[in-house]
């Protein structure tokens, strides 16, 4: 973490740990490198061997879509998370130069879209990095509803990685009670 770099094996050996303390859900990163030179399979192969390693934990699998370089990379390994078996697609780590950006989120959630329309399965999504104040938020909810429709508005399906969000939403809901904003450090979590 971030980059995904580690070899196999001791991410396996990590998720596994993980599932025997008790994990629910196993967030991987993928190996840049092998969507760069199209390595579609050994890629797939990596995924299903990490999804065999969940058991019964559910799978989120991170693209760090901001070193993707095209948004037919992040369509085409969107697919091949998909079908590796990933529960959730995730569109950062929150540590890449680019994070969560819109014109990324369509294209991932067209691809889950075309996946729950060829399978039946409905796969999650979390956008992360860079959506820190409510109104940002908004967007990625209306991105949601008006591409997936109502069942992927709720955290089984959809959720946000997003550290900094809820001290926006505070200050929000104080404005909305008030009239006015106070200070950030005024907040819990400033």
């Amino acid at each position: 973490f971030p980059h995904g770099l580690a070899p196999l094996s001791t991410r396996l050996q990590e998720i596994e740990a993980s599932v025997k303390d008790g994990a629910d859900e196993i967030d991987v990163v993928i190996p840049r490198g092998l969507v760069y030179g199209a390595k579609w399979r050994e890629l797939f192969n990596e995924i299903v061997a990490m999804r065999a390693a969940c058991g019964d934990a559910h799978l989120k699998v991170i693209l760090g879509t901001g070193d993707l370089a095209t948004l037919r990379n992040v369509m085409l390994a969107s697919m091949v998370a998909m079908m590796a078996g990933a529960d959730f697609i995730k569109t950062s780590t929150g540590k890449e130069s680019v994070n969560a950006t819109l014109p990324v989120g369509l294209t991932m959630v067209r691809a889950i879209r075309a996946y729950f329309e060829e399978t039946g399965y409905l796969i999650g999504f979390k956008p992360a990095g860079g959506i820190s104040t409510a109104k940002v938020a908004l967007d990625w909810l209306v991105l949601m509803k008006e591409e997936l429709g109502r069942p992927w508005l709720e955290p089984d399906l959809f959720r946000f990685g997003a550290s900094s969000l809820l001290t926006d939403i505070e200050r929000q809901l104080e404005h909305h009670l008030t009239g006015h904003y106070s200070a950030n450090h005024r907040h819990a979590m400033a």
